[in-house]
């Protein structure tokens, strides 16, 4: 790039070509302008986050114009779009995602230092959105990265949380909780739209009245009234025009202020119903341990599942087209089970307040509607206590039962005298408490169901949705996750990506199969010593943070063997210390023994309720106290806990990565996405039978693949046989000896109660078997090291990990979702 100074004369040509074009010198003007005139300020008296701001306007402008034009491309044609319901948006900070989907990333760098600024410096500055915990929120925004790539018409349906799920802090090793104040800087890349807002009931009472033609019709009178107010982010694609919209509805009071109330001095009062209506949308998973708990994610559930479809339903309206062919112009997928009220609200609102036969309304909602069931545990297959459900939404209890009577009819013609199967296929659980089974509904009322990896959809064909399988077959398929390659790749990796384009040009960005043609240079000795360069470049960077941020010294020399995710007993974190603790014994047993040098990298967040979890986040920071304390292992053995893992943070550690632990008990995860940013980034997997990883050996190779553990069947085996920890306790002499160090006090200062329970629950139940998988995995970590000391031969394994990884972008998953269940097409967007 030229390092001529930019002149600050303005640039020639309309405001609209001045806020448009993309070169270095427009750049600049711009971002002086929106500083000057956005943020009222010099650019002398800016404080970094001006910079930002005035940064991110003068982007935002570059996305408008593509944004306007996709909507009138859209109205202008007949498209099928995707509606993509989804109570999470995990997607990470926008600044310099836009600029490399723009292609304008080195023209905006160049900008910035020539006025005296760091680019890098900005990027940092922004804020992580807090509209998501996991991988389900994640997958969302690769979603939608990918719908815009492809140029599918999409737009993504969730919630505006005023605060995240929390900010993750560490103190004395546990877990301390606090409020995630995303928006208290602002944020510059939604619109707020409330000229667009709808209402949304909630509780109250129904009945029935004749209408002018005599027809019995439903009126429900609610207990209250929600506005839903929604905030607009254009989601571009890559190097296309095409900017779909995710637009994120907040929760307002229809009156938000008793002007009466206040002036006889209830100050409270007079704002009740705007801080009860605010609620709504206050925070990502309110803790649902009591009733108030469980009624606020109820009623968030359907608050942003109401206006959205109530959009959809006016888009339809507004483009004259009957709403009889509604699935005929939009595509509906409930992602996971929290918006599957979308099926009892689509029927409200086409019988009810459009007035269209039963049978009709059915149809239109069948096959408008798609459900992805993302997981295999029992509590997230969400159920609502009867009456709980009926008292916040009491015409969609109603609605419930005539769906759940007309299904058991045909249950029943279909298998006579089944009581049992018609039993479990209701919609409502009959045993004690009643419930509403969410997971039911969904699939009822959907016309496609799908799981997403090919193991996850085996499971739920023949466990947890079996009934519905052998009901209707024709509606299961499996989709594969996947991952945008524009993230996790171009953005995260900037080294690796520019040797990938050199070697290959850019068109593995938009087709990562095309990373086969790396294949050749796995045996390359020159590719080799590139290719380990960057790797120590990118473990360099992550050191630098940890030291930083921590104070802790991380080898880049040594291995980084990672596991960051959620925390959870099924995801067995605490596997990963056994072994630890392993190596450390030995290491003091035998000082002179020959061990790998190895950083171990947690991170990952536990739910505020979860006891156990958070214990395991102790347990991870008292090991890594005892081993990084430890005169005899220096220099062979560190443990650091990456505290309030996030986007940002992921971007640093899937690049620095060697070795990806992906652990689970098989059976239980139901896809994960972590596994495939790892490999995409050249890190070896260790990991067991389950989820993607199947199909990440699969394609990657059994060689270059590390596996352990149980495979489902033989867990299922094992629990029907009576398995029995003890067992394993009992004839394992180094599982013994570690498994006291946790009781014994040895790593608690002498508290001998501390992890008790944790040790407790192993030996007494150990429900996701972490004994009987403990020998496979030391075993299959003793090869890691063998294969991690031949450096050539783990390079090799590297490369062929990237080069076969192109089934698990994001992009091969859209198109298998667009060809078998959405059934819609690219639309290209001209300027």
């Amino acid at each position: 790039m030229s390092e001529t100074p930019i002149a600050l004369s303005p640039p020639v040509g309309s405001m609209k070509d001045q806020k448009t074009a993309m070169t270095a010198h427009a750049l600049a003007h711009s971002f002086l302008d929106n500083l000057f005139f956005v943020q009222g300020r010099s650019l002398e008296r800016a404080t970094v986050n001006d910079l930002y701001m005035a940064l991110a306007h003068t982007v935002r402008d570059r996305l408008v114009e593509r944004w306007i034009s996709t909507v009138k491309n859209y109205q202008a044609q007949d498209v099928r779009v995707v509606c993509y319901l989804s109570a999470e948006f995990l997607t990470g900070p926008h600044l310099a995602n836009n600029l490399i989907n723009l292609g304008i990333y080195d023209e905006t760098e160049q900008a910035m230092r020539e006025l005296g600024l760091d680019l890098n410096v900005l990027i940092e500055q922004e804020e992580e959105p807090g509209l998501g915990n996991g991988g389900l929120g994640r997958l969302a925004a690769c979603f939608m990265d990918s719908l815009a790539t492809l140029d599918i018409p999409a737009i993504g349906y969730g919630i505006r949380y005023e605060y995240g799920i929390f900010d993750q802090q560490i103190r004395d090793g546990w877990q301390v909780e606090t409020t995630d104040k995303w928006l208290r800087l602002g944020n510059p890349w939604a619109l707020e739209r409330p000229e667009d807002a709808f209402e949304v009931k909630m509780g109250g009472r129904t009945e029935r009245r004749a209408d002018a033609n005599g027809r019995l019709r439903v009126l429900w009178t609610p207990q209250r009234v929600v506005r839903g107010i929604p905030h607009d982010t254009p989601i571009l694609g890559y190097r296309t025009n095409t900017a779909n919209t995710m637009r994120l509805w907040s929760a307002q009071a229809v009156e938000s202020f008793d002007f009466g109330a206040f002036n006889t001095g209830d100050f409270f009062g007079a704002v009740a119903d705007k801080v009860a209506s605010e609620n709504i949308s206050k925070i990502l998973y309110p803790n649902d341990e009591g009733f108030k708990g469980k009624q606020l994610r109820l009623a968030q559930q359907f608050f942003f599942v109401s206006c959205s479809l109530q959009h959809i339903v006016k888009i339809q309206a507004s483009q004259n087209r009957p709403l009889a062919e509604l699935h005929r112009n939009f595509a509906i997928q409930m992602n996971d089970t929290h918006p599957a009220i979308a099926v009892a609200e689509l029927m409200r609102l086409l019988v009810d307040e459009h007035s269209m036969e039963w049978d009709t309304a059915w149809s239109v909602t069948q096959h408008t509607l798609s459900y992805t069931n993302h997981t295999l545990m029992p509590e997230a297959l969400e159920q609502w206590p009867r009456n709980l459900f009926g008292s916040l939404l009491p015409r969609h209890l109603e609605i419930v039962d005539e769906i759940n009577r007309r299904h058991l009819e045909d249950v029943r013609q279909k298998f006579p005298g089944d009581g049992e199967r018609a039993q479990r296929l209701s919609l409502i659980d009959e045993n004690g408490e009643k419930y509403v089974r969410m997971a039911h509904l969904a699939a009822l009322g959907s016309h496609a169901i799908n799981g997403v990896a090919a193991l996850h959809t085996e499971l739920l064909k023949t466990r947890v949705l079996r009934d519905f399988y052998e009901l209707t077959p024709e509606k299961f398929s499996n989709k594969t996750n996947g991952v945008t390659p524009r993230r996790w790749m171009v953005l995260s990796n900037p080294g690796l990506a520019q040797l990938l384009t050199a070697r290959l040009g850019s068109g593995w960005v938009h087709d990562l199969e095309k990373l086969r043609r790396l294949e050749p240079l796995a045996a390359d000795r020159e590719f080799h010593d590139e290719w380990r360069a960057i790797k120590l470049q990118n473990k360099a960077r992550l050191s630098n943070y940890i030291q930083d941020r921590l104070s802790i010294a991380a080898d880049p020399e040594s291995m980084f063997d990672v596991l960051v995710k959620r925390l959870h007993e099924y995801k067995r974190q605490h596997l990963q210390i056994l072994h630890i603790l392993t190596l450390l014994k030995r290491i003091q047993h035998d000082p002179g023994a020959e061990v790998v040098p190895r950083t171990f990298l947690f991170g990952g967040k536990a739910a505020p309720g979860y006891r156990m979890a958070k214990l395991i986040i102790k347990l991870i920071h008292s090991v890594g106290e005892a081993v990084n304390a430890d005169p005899l292992v220096r220099g062979c053995l560190k443990v650091v806990f990456l505290p309030d893992y996030n986007v940002k943070l992921g971007q640093r550690v899937y690049p620095a990565a060697d070795l990806s632990e992906q652990i689970s008990l098989a059976g239980k995860e139901a896809s994960g996405t972590g596994n495939m940013k790892f490999a995409m980034n050249g890190a070896l997997t260790i990991g067991t039978l389950d989820g993607a990883n199947i199909e990440i050996r699969e394609e990657v190779g059994a060689d270059n693949f590390f596996l352990f553990g149980l495979t489902t069947p033989e867990v299922e085996r094992r629990k029907r046989e009576g398995y029995n920890p003890r067992d394993f306790y009992n004839s394992n002499a180094n599982l013994r000896e570690v498994l006291d160090a946790l009781s014994n006090g040895e790593l608690s200062h002498g508290d001998k109660t501390l992890f008790e329970p944790l040790v407790s629950s192993l030996l007494f139940g150990d429900e996701y078997m972490l004994l009987a998988d403990y020998q496979s995995y030391i075993d299959c970590q003793d090869r890691v090291s063998l294969a991690y000391k031949n450096t050539e031969e783990w390079t090799r394994m590297s490369i062929l990990n990237v080069a076969r990884i192109g089934k698990f972008s994001s992009d091969r998953s859209i198109r298998d979702y667009c060809a078998d269940i959405w059934k819609t097409w690219p639309v290209k967007i001209q300027l």
